[in-house]
């Protein structure tokens, strides 16, 4: 990498698409697909104050190209393109029809006439838009101990859909009596969900572990489950917790999850 971390590299994933439109509908295409791309990331937790559209100015333009804006992001290195929306009119097909002597028209058969389509293009960094989702979800918080203590937290507030796991059960203790009943937990949900089984260390320190790697839901199984066949869920970004019964927690969580 030539610097700034995974931003820039030799070799890098990139998502595009050719999105054909008819002649004199791409400007309305084109501006679809600005806002459905910005919206993309906004949708997947990325702060809206964070990104920002920038149109290309006339002597940036490719020679092809009829409009092209950049979905830029604030990294801490300052403002830097995402990906970019291009209009290239026709140029692409007509180049390909050129050089491969196929005809590459589009018949309208409502409208009784042929054209060559324009193209729409939404190309995507898919390296920079992991980094953005990295960078935007880092926090250090502040928070307030059970003890009355204040201690620094660190969170990746990953959007749900992004979380690589999205519950971790956790037994209060390795007491005899918790661990089958944490074991039955976690298998409950382990075959609908990417989820973790930990035991190791106080619960404190295995929920900021959680919180690190971005877990949205923790369930700890406690000496009261046993009795009243409840568990505790614990949400990551609020750290508030709810009892669960163990009948209702797949619902639950596929509730909170969905």
């Amino acid at each position: 990498t030539p610097g700034n971390f995974i931003f820039r590299t030799r070799e890098f994933e990139q998502m595009e698409m050719e999105f054909f439109v008819e002649p004199g509908q791409d400007e309305k295409w084109f501006e679809y697909w600005l806002n459905e791309r910005f919206s993309w990331y906004v949708d997947l937790g990325i702060r809206p104050e964070k990104l920002r559209l920038r149109p290309h100015e006339q002597d940036e333009l490719a020679h092809y190209a009829k409009a092209a804006t950049d979905v830029e992001y604030e990294f801490p290195f300052g403002w830097s393109e995402l990906e970019g929306v291009a209009n290239r009119k026709d140029f692409d097909l007509k180049q390909h029809q050129q050089f491969s002597g196929e005809d590459l028209t589009y018949f309208d058969q409502e409208n009784d006439r042929r054209y060559l389509p324009f193209v729409v293009e939404p190309a995507s960094g898919v390296d920079r838009a992991m980094l953005a989702f990295l960078v935007d979800s880092y926090r250090e918080e502040e928070v307030t101990t059970a003890s009355g203590k204040t201690e620094k937290r660190t969170v990746l507030a990953l959007h749900k859909d992004l979380a690589p796991v999205k519950v971790a059960v956790l037994p209060l203790s390795r007491n005899d009596a918790l661990v089958p009943e944490a074991r039955a937990v976690h298998g409950s949900v382990k075959g609908r969900w990417m989820s973790q089984y930990d035991d190791a260390g106080s619960i404190g320190r295995r929920y900021r572990r959680q919180d690190e790697v971005g877990t949205p839901y923790c369930v700890t199984v406690d000496f009261d489950t046993p009795e009243d066949r409840a568990v505790t869920v614990r949400e990551r970004d609020s750290m508030k917790q709810v009892r669960v019964p163990v009948a209702n927690l797949a619902a639950y969580l596929e509730e909170q999850l969905s």
